[in-house]
């Protein structure tokens, strides 16, 4: 459990970004778009279930759309992140926080530097997550987003997820991945993962981490720096049955199969403030056989400084000023 840690007194520079306020329009395009998102991930098991019965029972057309996303591949579409999805950021007032800034980043990828962008937590559907894809310049939106396998396979959910590009979040693939260098080689990882979706509270915040130490390794082994991300509003949105059958499947599957609720106990989520904070490098260097006590120490300072983050920015944030941070 890495508690008891002290947030360091005096944050260090960093600028803010905000978002204009949004036309009527735009705020409810914003809500439709970000409903939508909510939706799929509700109605996507159903929908196979039902679609699976109707192919049993020769009804082809019923199970069409089911069978065409079988079929193709998912696409990875920066267009879409950057110009469908802009309204959402207006309908969360997201602004951004940012102790590293784009030029730094920009710098480092192309000397070919790779990063692994450490988002924390993940909420039940990491909409500030999606408005940082619509938010940030060009180069940005080519980091893919590592996911569970089953998310980049299920029909439907692999379509509409895709498109802020996913790659599979095993670790072969991912060391294969960073090798690229720059943007195209570095990865979002959502720590705390689907286990994480299942600790999202209005009322406190609570962060898996304490047994999450594969990325740390990662980075190690990699030479990838780890650059902490916190997203500050992303556990407000939606409310999620966290027992029942469909929560214990769900942990096993890594994909989110259970009941959620927003606004009206509906799929809508509520408007909560967003605010995406990035933090500086931690300033991880590359060896080749680290052992047990390198990945516990950087993981002790990854720890340290995602809990300073939220200390420091809370207050930013709409609904967070009391809220009490939690390491699991």
């Amino acid at each position: 459990h890495c508690s008891n840690m002290s947030p360091t007194p005096t944050p260090p520079k960093y600028t803010v970004h905000t978002t204009p306020p949004p036309s009527t329009l735009s705020y409810l395009t914003g809500c439709v778009t970000s409903t939508i998102f909510a939706s799929t991930y509700l109605l996507t098991t159903p929908y196979i279930l039902f679609s699976l019965y109707s192919i049993s029972q020769r009804r082809i057309i019923p199970a069409l759309p089911f069978v065409l996303s079988a079929l193709i591949p998912s696409l990875h579409s920066t267009w879409v992140t950057k110009n469908l999805l802009g309204p959402m950021c207006g309908y969360f007032n997201y602004s951004e926080i940012r102790e590293y800034s784009d030029s730094s980043r920009s710098a480092d990828f192309k000397n070919g530097k790779s990063y692994i962008l450490a988002a924390q937590p993940h909420g039940v559907i990491s909409f500030c997550g999606m408005c940082s894809a619509s938010y940030c310049i060009d180069e940005f939106r080519l980091i893919k987003t590592a996911a569970a396998s089953v998310v980049t396979m299920v029909p439907i959910l692999k379509h509409v997820m895709g498109v802020f590009g996913l790659i599979d979040a095993g670790g072969k693939n991912l060391k294969e991945h960073i090798k690229k260098g720059g943007a195209e080689g570095s990865v979002v990882i959502y720590i705390g993962g689907i286990a994480e979706l299942f600790k999202s509270s209005r009322k406190e915040e609570r962060l898996y981490l304490s047994k999450r130490k594969g990325f740390i390794k990662l980075a190690l082994t990699t030479g990838a720096d780890i650059i902490p991300l916190y997203l500050l509003g992303n556990t407000d949105t939606l409310t999620v049955v966290k027992n029942g059958p469909l929560a214990t499947l769900s942990r096993k599957m890594g994909v989110s199969i259970t009941y959620f609720w927003g606004l009206f106990n509906t799929p809508i989520p509520r408007p909560s403030q967003m605010v995406y904070v990035r933090g500086r490098p931690l300033g991880i260097t590359k060896m080749d056989n680290p052992k047990q006590e390198d990945i516990d120490r950087w993981h002790e300072v990854y720890c340290k400084e995602v809990e300073r983050l939220f200390e420091t920015y809370k207050g930013t944030c709409k609904g967070y000023e009391n809220k009490k941070f939690y390491i699991d």
